[in-house]
């Protein structure tokens, strides 16, 4: 026979068991093979760990990259929650100031007796640039009608051109075809401004040479045509230096390039309905009704 035969692979085993019996036993009784034990696991841990590595990387690896994920979808969200914050924030900031506006105009209407309708803004007619008109969301249906007073927290702003069902065309005081009477508040001279077609200058083309004005003189509506109440802020005279009365001009009070909201007025005490007017029909029904 070339190989010879050892014990079979059963009696291995058997001897095997019965040696791991014998060591766990004696190790129970008696510790002097504990020395042992732990010189055997400075050779065997580090296999322990070395199987154990790969697991353990996998479940490091795994770990961080659903920590990425979780992080850069929270980020996400928080990105998304701050661009909406911001941009409601924004709206806020914009009802606010509208707010203020509205509070302006309904606390600065001058307090004369008049009543008033506040209006928005709809556009500026730049059809012809020595124009200034622009176009507002009240009209007929609301009582609206041609040469009602406009003004807003500050001044006269101008009067109603043209009133339609839904809306209606305001020509601002400073319309090359516009003119108010006007006075000054100081001395009670009294004048005409005529607008210049520029958004920020009226022109006093009717002074006298001698005419007791000065810079700096505010100018009121004298109440002479009907269009436009007495007592109303116009504009303020700009520096001049004299003889040159004829070519006096003033700054309109009134924000004529920034305003969104205005109030048509009416001058007299009779009120006027807010809401919009109803056919004559429906008037006739209704005078039957009372009758």
């Amino acid at each position: 026979m070339l190989f010879a035969e050892g014990p079979s692979i059963h009696i291995r085993l058997f001897i095997a068991v019965m040696a791991s019996i014998a060591l766990l036993t004696t190790e129970h009784i008696n510790f002097r093979l504990a020395p042992v034990r732990a010189a055997l696991s400075l050779a065997v841990d580090p296999i322990k760990y070395l199987v154990d590595l790969p697991t353990e990387t996998m479940s490091r690896i795994n770990y961080s990259i659903r920590s990425y994920s979780s992080l850069r979808e929270e980020n996400k969200k928080l990105s998304e929650k701050q661009s909406l914050n911001q941009i409601r924030l924004l709206k806020y900031e914009a009802l606010e100031k509208e707010n203020i506006r509205l509070r302006a105009l309904l606390e600065n209407s001058f307090d004369l007796g008049e009543q008033v309708l506040v209006a928005e803004l709809l556009a500026v007619n730049i059809a012809s640039p020595y124009e200034n008109i622009v176009v507002v969301n009240k009209g007929t249906r609301f009582g609206v009608h041609p040469q009602q007073a406009v003004v807003d927290a500050n001044g006269i702003v101008g009067q109603i051109f043209r009133a339609l069902p839904y809306s209606s065309e305001v020509m601002l005081i400073t319309d090359p075809n516009h003119a108010i009477p006007v006075q000054v508040n100081r001395n009670g001279l009294l004048t005409i401004a005529v607008g210049s077609g520029e958004l920020n200058r009226l022109n006093l083309p009717f002074l006298p040479d001698n005419a007791d004005i000065r810079p700096g003189d505010l100018l009121i509506s004298s109440g002479l045509g009907g269009t436009f109440p007495q007592g109303y802020p116009v504009a303020v005279v700009d520096t001049f230096a004299p003889p040159a009365n004829k070519r006096i001009t003033a700054t309109p009070k009134a924000l004529l390039d920034r305003n969104r909201e205005l109030m048509i007025v009416w001058s007299d005490k009779k009120p006027v309905s807010l809401a919009p007017s109803q056919s004559p029909k429906q008037n006739e029904a209704e005078d039957h009704a009372n009758e």
